[in-house]
């Protein structure tokens, strides 16, 4: 899981107020802030003030993290893990994340001889983008007669001419977004054209799909949601497998002191760690004993939550971060 869209909670100084709230009704929101609020034993009148501004809103499930009287993130959830409120040094994101799952950066295509329809899902909320560069002619036909020959010539470059549009609007939502998959469906002749014209960096992202078209969405988004497993399960299986052939380091101490040289790729946690550990001000400044902060200038190290202090080393140094049951302690991946 790429952490971009948390770095923002970094940014600003804490301490943090994190709450976590269920889809409730609009009493069961004024009672359940009310005792939320009380949980929040230190916050500061401002911040309280735009958390309730926020926790009375109409919505689903969400986490909220406020400081200094601004929400600086608020994320929507299927359900919400527990319901909760703190007041700790860091935003507590690691229920968030465990219930957000690995956030893929992708682009879903369907195409068809008029052009295609792309939604891009990275970077905010997904964007649907129809894309369509020449109208006439688009069909075939068995007419015959001399011109025939030509007039199909001419609707293949019409095919053609959209597909190159797409590919070129594929193209620059991969170079915007860094998108890790390209999921396609469609019509067979098009998809070919698309895979012609795409970028190198794109084609080596493709991935087809089996049904899909413009007027039926249903069984498309049910094949990309499964291509969608299949890949990160395959991923997870990799960085695994990355990690146990390079003996990557295992322990909070030890992924603590390679995310303080700028070595993860990728952290791999079994899941919520509460244990505390020792943090300076700094993104990357985390360690289990205090006096190894000090040997690297903090004047006074803060304690805090082990999963919290990992998430914000990781999103500081563009490092992923990944939950899996197959590791009993913390674990990385290392980039050299």
């Amino acid at each position: 899981m790429r952490l971009d869209f948390i770095r923002p909670l970094y940014e600003r100084r804490g301490p943090y107020a994190s709450v976590y709230m269920g889809a409730l009704t609009e009493a069961e929101r004024e009672k359940r802030w009310r005792t939320m609020r009380d949980q929040l034993d230190g916050a500061d009148p401002a911040t309280l003030d735009a958390l309730e501004a926020a926790a009375e809103q109409p919505m689903l499930a969400r986490a909220l993290f406020a400081t200094h009287g601004e929400v600086v993130l608020a994320e929507s959830l299927p359900r919400a893990p527990y319901e909760m409120a703190t007041w700790s040094p860091l935003p507590h994101v690691t229920p968030m994340l465990m219930q957000r799952g690995e956030n893929v950066p992708h682009v879903r295509v369907i195409v068809d001889h008029a052009g295609a329809e792309v939604t891009v899902f990275g970077g905010g909320s997904p964007r649907r983008t129809v894309v369509e560069a020449e109208e006439w002619p688009l069909q075939k036909t068995a007419q015959g007669g001399w011109s025939q020959k030509r007039y199909e010539r001419a609707v293949d470059e019409t095919w053609e001419k959209n597909a190159v549009a797409v590919a070129h609007e594929i193209d620059e939502q991969v170079r915007r977004i860094g998108a890790e998959l390209i999921l396609v469906a469609g019509e067979p002749k098009s998809r070919s054209y698309l895979l012609h014209h795409l970028g190198t960096k794109s084609a080596d992202r493709v991935m087809m799909v089996e049904h899909g078209s413009r007027a039926d969405h249903g069984q498309f988004e049910k094949d990309v949601e499964k291509a969608l497993d299949g890949w990160l399960d395959r991923k997870r299986a990799e960085l695994l497998e990355r990690h146990q052939e390079g003996s990557g380091p295992v322990g909070m101490a030890r992924v603590a002191h390679a995310l303080r040289e700028g070595r993860v790729h990728a952290v791999l946690s079994p899941g919520e760690l509460p244990k505390p550990v020792w943090t300076g001000e700094g993104g990357t400044q985390l360690a289990t004993d205090p006096e190894e902060l000090r040997r690297w200038g903090v004047e006074e190290p803060v304690k805090e939550r082990a999963d919290s202090a990992l998430a914000r080393a990781a999103a500081m140094t563009d490092a992923e971060l990944w939950f899996t049951d197959d590791v009993k302690d913390v674990a990385a991946v290392l980039r050299y």
